[in-house]
């Protein structure tokens, strides 16, 4: 009976190492396929370059200290309007692509523009102009300005070919004042002037560090896998700082430190540039 009861033993176990070939086969024709050589992910270093166009930069109105003979203050005036040219930016940076949602970079950036205004002050231009006159002034002074700022940007997604974005940016703006050119004028009021012309006054300007901050958006359009078009706009806004020295004949009486101090500006450009990714 034994050797009955052997042989079909051995059939069964037979039937199930090969059931369990096939089956073992079959799982294997179905599974899927594993790319082991990883997916591409957009991490990495990048370069920039950028130009920038401002249609509108607005600042708020300067203003100024009028001294007296001994050094003391005769009176605290400010611009009565002030209007600062548009400008072209230009400017560097480059930064780092963390995934595919965000990005950061160190960027600088160079522009420069003139600001112009007029002021009054109540007193006469000078002895010759009779009590009731006040004296004007015409004022300009151009400007350079480098820039240089941390930023932070978030890709939305992408959609039809374009990647929408967000950023913030902050840092610091070297604004360099030219001399400040100012043209007299008396003013008629209660008396009427003399007529007599007066020459200009040229006060010496300032450079200063200011804090900036900007908040950035735009899109980014592939040109190809190594090229990419960045199209955004951008607010910046500047903190105000010293602007002009005073002029021989206060320094003579005693007068020190800026005479003038402009009240920043807020820039909105528009800006087109390209990134060059190095992975």
């Amino acid at each position: 009976m034994f050797r009955r009861i052997a042989p079909l033993g051995i059939a069964a176990v037979a039937g199930l190492i090969a059931t369990g070939a096939v089956a073992s086969d079959i799982d294997i024709i179905n599974a899927p396929e594993i790319d082991v050589s990883g997916s591409a992910v957009a991490q990495g270093w990048y370069i920039r370059g950028d130009l920038g166009y401002s249609g509108w930069t607005k600042g708020g109105k300067p203003d100024y200290t009028v001294s007296a003979p001994g050094g003391a203050v005769a009176s605290r005036e400010s611009f009565d309007s002030a209007r600062f040219s548009d400008d072209f930016s230009y400017g560097v940076g480059a930064g780092y692509q963390f995934n595919d949602v965000f990005r950061a970079d160190l960027t600088t950036d160079f522009f420069s523009g003139d600001l112009r205004g007029d002021s009054n002050i109540a007193a006469p231009c000078s002895g010759a102009e009779p009590a009731g006159t006040s004296c004007g002034f015409n004022h300009r002074a151009d400007y350079s300005a480098i820039n240089i700022m941390a930023n932070g940007y978030i890709d939305i997604g992408t959609f039809a070919g374009f990647t929408p974005y967000v950023g913030l940016g902050a840092g610091v703006t070297r604004v360099s004042w030219d001399d400040l050119n100012s043209q007299a004028f008396c003013v008629s009021g209660g008396a009427a002037c003399s007529g007599t012309a007066y020459g200009g006054d040229v006060l010496e300007g300032y450079d200063s560090w200011r804090f900036t901050y900007a908040l950035m958006a735009g899109a980014t359009v592939d040109i190809t896998e190594r090229l990419k078009l960045d199209i955004g706009y951008r607010f910046s806004d500047t903190a105000g700082g010293r602007m002009f020295r005073y002029g021989a004949a206060e320094r003579g009486w005693g007068a020190t430190g800026a005479k003038g101090r402009d009240d920043g500006f807020q820039k909105h450009e528009f800006r087109v540039g390209f990134r060059i990714p190095t992975w």
